[in-house]
C-alpha cells in the first residue's frame, strides 16, 4: 500500500497542511482501506522544486498533488482565498489540470472561496507592474514552484491549490513574509482534507456513456426559438418559467439577453414573451393578450399533445386524472385545461380518494417525464379500480424520457456508480437518477463536474454517465475530461435507440 502524499514547498506550509489532515477522520491514518496521506516539503522557489520533480520522477510517484501559498494577480481575489489550478505554466511549458473542477467543487462544500484558473510560476517576488503583465496571459495566481513540479509528474494526475497570501494591493514584503499570511495558512489547513479526498479519488477508470442522453427534440426546439428571438428581435426578451429545466441552459441564455419570469406581470406591456417547454394554461394565453404581448409558444408538442386530449377527454363529459408531479410546471399548464373536469393523481394510494360523478366515464393521461414504472402502477391501480377507464390515444410519456430510462439502465448493472447529468428541478433527470437506484447502483444528479464528490468515486472502477433531456450535450464531456485528471479512462458507449425525431419551429421564428 503506497503514501498518498503532498507537496508544499515551505515547512510551515507542510505544517498547516498536516494539522488539516490530523483534524480530518481517518485522512492520514489509513483507515476504510486507504493509504495514509504524507506531506512532505520541496523547498522554496524553481530551482529546489526542479530538484524535487527529479526525486519525485524517479520514485514513480502515481499522482501529484502541490498545495502552498500563493500571490493574487488582480484584486478580485481576496486574502485567504484558495486558486486551484486549471493549467500552471512557466512561460514555456505549460501542464493541464483536468480534473480541478472535482477538487474545487470539494473546497466549495466545504465553505471555501474558490477560483479555478491558470496559476503561473515565476522565478522572482512579483512587484509592481509585474502582477499586470502576468494576468493578461489568463494567469489569476503565481508562485515560484508549481510548473517545475509537475514537470516530474510525468503525465500522472496532479492538482495544485494556492492559498492567497498577497495581492496587487497588499504585496509581498519579502519571499518569506508576506502580508495575510495567517489568512492564507488557514486556508490552506482546511483544504488539506479535499486534497486527501482527490488522492483517494486518483485510480484508472471505466466510463460507460448511455445514449441516447442529453438534449431531445423539444428541448432542442425551445432552446433554438429563444436564440431565434433574440437574434431577430433584439434584447431583451422575456421568458416565462425557465424555457427548459437547466441551469446551464438557462445562465447562457440569460447571457444572451433572455429575461426569465415566473408570472407574466413581471413583463412589460407590448413586450415580447416566450412559453416554455413545459406549457402553459389558457388562462395564461388569456391574459398576455389581454395585455398586448407578443407570446411565441416553445411549447414541446408532446406537452401540447396531453393539451388537445385533455380537452377532449372533458368535453366528452370524462373525469381526467393527471398522472404527475404536483407543481410541476406541465402539470400545471395540463391542469389549466379543464380545471373542473381534472384531478392530479400522484401515486397508485390517491386512487382510492376519486370520486367520479359517473365510474364509467373515467380518463387518464401522464406527465411526459415520468418514468415508465412509477407511472404504469398508477395506471394499473385505475384500471383495477375503474376497469373501462379510458387512456391516451398513444402514449403520453415521451420517447425521449422512455429512451433515456431504458439506456440508464442498461448501463447501471455493469457500473458501481451512475452519474446523471441535469439540474434538481428537472424532472427527467430525477427520474433517471431513480433508475439507476432501481437497478441497485449508486446513483447521483449533478450540474456538472464540480458537483461530483470525490467520496463517491473512491473505489469505483466503472462510472456510468448519462444526461436528461434538458442537459447540454457538452456537460458528459466535461465530465468525462475531469475524470480523467484522475487517471487514465477508457471510454465506451451503449445505445438502445437512435433518435431522429425533430419538430418544426413556429412561424414567428421561420
Amino acid at each position: 500500500m503506497s503514501a498518498r502524499t503532498i507537496y508544499a514547498p515551505l515547512r510551515i506550509e507542510a505544517r498547516a497542511l498536516r494539522r488539516g489532515l490530523r483534524e480530518f477522520d481517518g485522512a492520514d491514518g489509513g483507515r476504510n482501506g486507504q493509504a495514509p496521506v504524507q506531506v512532505l516539503t520541496t523547498g522554496y522557489g524553481p530551482a529546489r522544486a526542479t530538484a524535487a520533480a527529479a526525486r519525485i520522477a524517479r520514485s514513480g510517484a502515481g499522482m501529484l498533488a502541490v498545495g502552498g501559498v500563493g500571490g493574487a494577480l488582480t484584486d478580485e481575489l481576496a486574502l485567504g482565498d484558495l486558486v486551484v489550478a486549471s493549467e500552471v505554466t512557466d512561460g514555456v511549458t505549460t501542464v493541464s489540470c483536468p480534473s480541478a473542477p472535482l477538487l474545487a467543487g470539494e473546497l466549495r462544500r466545504a465553505g471555501l472561496k474558490v477560483r479555478i484558473g491558470k496559476i503561473a510560476t515565476v522565478d522572482h517576488v512579483v512587484r509592481g507592474g509585474g502582477h499586470a503583465a502576468l494576468a493578461a496571459t489568463g494567469a489569476i495566481a503565481v508562485d515560484m514552484e508549481s510548473a517545475s513540479l509537475l514537470a516530474g509528474a510525468n503525465g500522472c494526475p496532479a492538482v495544485v491549490v494556492r492559498a492567497i497570501s498577497d495581492t496587487p494591493a497588499q504585496p509581498v514584503v519579502s519571499p518569506r513574509i508576506v502580508a495575510g499570511g495567517l489568512a492564507a495558512l488557514r486556508s490552506l489547513r482546511l483544504a488539506a482534507p479535499s486534497l486527501a479526498r482527490w488522492a483517494a479519488a486518483v485510480s484508472p477508470r471505466q466510463v460507460v456513456l448511455a445514449s441516447p442522453r442529453s438534449f431531445c427534440a423539444g428541448v432542442e426546439r425551445a432552446i433554438e426559438i429563444v436564440e431565434r428571438v433574440l437574434e431577430q428581435r433584439g434584447a431583451p426578451v422575456y421568458v416565462r418559467k425557465q424555457i427548459v429545466h437547466n441551469t446551464r441552459v438557462v445562465a447562457r441564455l440569460a447571457d444572451l439577453g433572455a429575461i426569465f419570469v415566473d408570472e407574466l406581470d413581471e413583463v412589460p406591456d407590448g413586450a415580447t414573451v416566450v412559453y416554455s417547454a413545459h406549457g402553459v394554461s389558457p388562462a395564461v394565453r388569456q391574459e398576455a393578450a389581454r395585455r398586448g404581448l407578443d407570446a411565441i409558444d416553445a411549447t414541446c408538442p408532446l406537452v401540447s399533445k396531453v393539451h388537445v386530449e385533455a380537452r377532449r377527454f372533458a368535453a366528452d363529459g370524462y373525469l381526467v386524472a393527471l398522472i404527475g408531479h404536483a407543481g410541476h410546471e406541465e402539470v400545471e399548464g395540463t391542469m389549466g385545461e379543464a380545471p373542473s373536469s381534472m384531478t392530479l393523481v400522484q401515486t397508485a394510494d390517491d386512487v382510492a380518494s376519486l370520486r367520479p360523478a359517473n365510474p364509467d366515464k373515467v380518463a387518464y393521461l401522464m406527465q411526459t417525464t415520468l418514468s415508465a414504472q412509477e407511472a404504469g402502477g398508477v395506471v394499473d391501480a385505475l384500471l383495477d379500480r375503474f376497469p373501462s377507464a379510458r387512456g391516451p390515444g398513444s402514449d403520453d410519456i415521451c420517447y425521449a424520457t422512455t429512451n433515456r430510462q431504458q439506456a440508464v439502465q442498461s448501463i447501471a448493472g455493469r457500473s458501481d456508480l451512475v452519474l446523471v447529468a441535469g439540474s434538481a428541478n428537472s424532472s427527467n433527470s430525477l427520474r433517471l437518477v431513480e433508475t439507476a437506484r432501481r437497478a441497485g447502483t449508486r446513483a447521483y444528479l449533478i450540474d456538472g463536474p464540480e458537483d461530483i464528490e470525490l467520496g463517491w468515486l473512491a473505489g469505483a472502477s466503472v462510472v456510468g454517465i448519462t444526461a436528461g433531456a434538458s442537459a447540454p450535450p457538452e456537460v458528459v464531456g466535461q465530465i468525462t475530461q475531469a475524470l480523467s485528471g484522475l487517471g487514465s479512462v477508457q471510454t465506451s458507449e451503449v445505445v438502445v435507440a437512435a433518435e431522429t425525431i425533430q419538430f418544426g419551429l413556429p412561424k414567428e421564428v421561420r
